[in-house]
């Protein structure tokens, strides 16, 4: 990212709703993207889709960049996203609630930061707490068994 934190990406509309994203990192190859039935053909992921992904993607990065600060440990953490969709009061379709959930292994919940960690990590990630700005979220973090460690509204 520039020092000015724009970047630019770049779509292109294909046939029907397919958009190819193409983005500013050259080694990241194109994402197709599209709409689900009747519009598209569920090609690649929409739009609501991609934000939960982000959103969930942003979480975990910052959680295992606080905990580990360096490389974590492969394979220590699986994140689910939530996302509900429903019609306002015009009728049209809006993300309504994103709900994240970060299952973490052994290693991360006993790594000596991860207690301060745990109450500090969405306030660095970008993503999430930008579009908590507008649309609710609910953050919680699970070890393997399902025990909660941590949960945010």
């Amino acid at each position: 990212m520039s020092e000015d934190g724009r970047f630019t990406i770049q779509l292109e509309q294909q046939e029907g709703f397919q958009i190819t994203a193409k983005f500013d990192w050259k080694r990241v190859p194109d994402l197709l993207m599209d709409e689900g039935p009747p519009l598209g053909e569920q090609a690649g992921p929409n739009a609501s889709r991609m934000l939960a992904a982000a959103a969930a993607n942003c979480l975990a990065a910052s959680l295992l960049f606080c905990v580990f600060k360096e490389e974590p440990p492969a394979h220590c953490l699986r994140a689910e996203a939530t996302c509900s969709v429903a019609r306002n009061d015009k009728k049209r379709l809006r993300v309504t609630r994103i709900e994240v959930r970060l299952i973490v292994a052994d290693v991360v919940k006993e790594a000596p930061r991860f207690a301060r960690c745990k109450d500090l990590f969405e306030d660095f990630c970008v993503v999430s707490a930008s579009i908590r700005q507008g649309i609710p979220m609910l953050v919680t973090i699970e070890d393997q068994s399902g025990e909660v460690l941590h949960r945010s509204a």
